[in-house]
């Protein structure tokens, strides 16, 4: 399905800088970009062979390619007085700062809260950390905050990069509040995104009952599932009661109640005598909330 577009760009005119590499950065800074603001990351210097020192360079050229369209890539060593004079230079005309260093990482590069608000007090500082607090200095990944809050349930990895991406969407925000808070203060702020807080945000579905076996979207409710059909699977999401009664009347059910077992039974029944494009095709006639799969 197409992405919706933004009625407006609220970051018109709104000069970004990033400093931060892997996934969760360069995906908020993607969307900030979307979002109209002048995007600039700093980057390391590359290796030899190399285009770009940001491992998503490595993991997936055209992943890197994608998040930084737009974008003004630059690179400096930060560590030398060439690259902090670059650094400086850009964050003299930067509203916001991205970063997804440790802290004390960034203390050493002279970007902690303390430093940035005595030679750029208008500067905002949005820091993505693995962790809040002294957890930001430990070592984790997508994988390991999913794991944390109970996201990973079997041996399979996750299709996707969950916290990664939800860090990414929670950094973007963050850019917004703290332009937001600018606004009404006239003074930069700091502000953390946790990746494990992120994860923890996701996982709250699944603390509150609602996807575990026992719960509506977990797989109790017979109108809400994964089902096989004649020629492939077919996704289901019957859930409110109209669409419940539309799923029963179309396979020759009579209504009852889509918690009980036996409704699920009678439905996998149903689903599994037919192809893709016959479900397809039902789905359009009875608007039914369904997806077929191969």
């Amino acid at each position: 399905m197409p992405s919706s577009t933004p009625p407006h760009q609220p970051l018109a005119g709104i000069h970004l800088l990033s400093l931060a590499l892997n996934l969760p950065g360069p995906a908020a800074l993607q969307r900030c970009r979307r979002m109209g603001a002048d995007c600039v990351k700093l980057e390391p210097p590359a290796p030899a062979g190399a285009a770009t020192a940001d491992p998503m360079g490595r993991y997936s050229p055209p992943a890197y390619a994608a998040l930084h369209e737009g974008v003004r890539v630059l690179q400096a060593d930060l560590k030398q007085a060439q690259g902090q004079a670059l650094l400086q230079a850009e964050l003299a005309r930067a509203d916001v700062l991205l970063t997804s260093f440790r802290p004390s990482a960034l203390a050493r590069l002279g970007l902690d809260a303390a430093a940035l608000a005595a030679r750029h007090p208008r500067l905002s500082c949005v820091a993505i950390v693995g962790a809040p607090g002294p957890a930001a200095e430990m070592p984790g990944h997508d994988l390991t905050y999913l794991a944390e809050s109970g996201l990973v349930p079997g041996l399979a990895l996750p299709p996707t990069l969950y916290a990664d991406m939800a860090g990414a969407l929670m950094a973007s925000e963050a850019v917004l509040q703290a332009l937001l808070r600018r606004a009404a203060t006239g003074a930069g702020v700091h502000l953390e995104v946790a990746l494990s807080d992120a994860a923890r945000h996701l996982a709250q579905p699944r603390d509150w009952g609602l996807t575990l076996p026992t719960g509506a979207v977990g797989g109790a409710h017979a109108g809400y599932g994964v089902y096989a059909c004649a020629d492939g699977r077919v996704a289901v999401a019957a859930l409110e009661p109209h669409f419940a009664a539309a799923l029963c009347r179309a396979a020759g059910l009579p209504e009852q109640d889509m918690l009980q077992p036996r409704m699920r039974k009678a439905i996998a029944g149903f689903l599994r005598r037919h192809t893709r494009a016959e479900l397809d095709q039902l789905a359009r006639e009875r608007d039914l909330p369904l997806h077929t799969l191969a």
